[in-house]
């Protein structure tokens, strides 16, 4: 038996997507790195693992700040130096899209906000090994009419839910909010963009390479409503 439970976790690790957690400057939300770092999907590793690509890409996780964008931007052009199969997926407390220009210039594939739930940050870093591509182009991002929007991670997750065509009460099922609070965020993603307007959140979210949402994603889970609401 011990011998067949060991292939089966061997079997499933040799599946497994990279991933490298870089945690230096700015501190990775403890829940976050636990849900990766238990998601069967996916194998962490250490910086000294990235001696070679395998058959599908593995991803670097690096927390940004926007305070110290020149460091972060040195620190993904060196993850990125002669590995060509490296993703790198940014997390973000706060972003605009200079900052986020001068990211994707360095070698930023995505990004995703600290307060994203580790199953959504998951699913998005799987895409990113599997070649999806969650940033625009730059043709379509100097397309941007305010190029200084900046917005919260909770601002951005429902953001990615309007953009979506997904209504307020959708969004507050799915995302375990209130309906005023998401109604609040909405007014101040209007407020930050100057439009409500469904074809220009389509265009930020894309602009900001939010990965888009899949419907059959499953409500979160009532016993989550508190804290996730705490954080809102």
């Amino acid at each position: 038996m011990s011998q067949v439970v060991s292939h089966t976790a061997g079997h499933i690790a040799s599946r497994a997507i990279e991933l490298l957690i870089v945690d230096e400057a700015a501190r990775l939300d403890d829940r976050m790195r636990a849900g990766l770092e238990h998601a069967p999907a996916l194998r962490t590793i250490g910086e000294d693992d990235l001696t070679r690509g395998g058959p599908m890409s593995a991803v670097a996780l690096v927390p940004v700040d926007g305070a110290r964008t020149e460091s972060d931007c040195a620190r993904i052009a060196t993850l990125r130096e002669g590995r060509p199969w490296l993703r790198v997926l940014a997390v973000f407390r706060t972003l605009d899209a200079q900052t986020m220009n001068r990211l994707i210039a360095a070698g930023t594939d995505a990004f995703v906000g600290a307060g994203t739930p580790a199953e959504d940050v998951c699913a998005s870093v799987l895409a990113l090994a599997k070649g999806v591509s969650l940033v625009p182009s730059a043709s379509a991002r100097s397309s941007a009419e305010d190029p200084v929007i900046g917005l919260t991670p909770r601002e951005a997750e429902v953001l990615r839910f309007l953009s979506a065509g997904f209504s307020n009460k959708e969004v507050a099922r799915r995302l375990s909010l209130s309906v005023r609070t998401v109604e609040t965020h909405r007014l101040n993603l209007r407020r930050k963009t100057q439009t409500g307007r469904l074809k220009d959140l389509v265009t930020l979210a894309r602009q900001l390479g939010l990965a888009p949402v899949i419907d059959t994603e499953a409500p979160r889970s009532p016993a989550r409503h508190a804290s996730l609401a705490a954080r809102a």
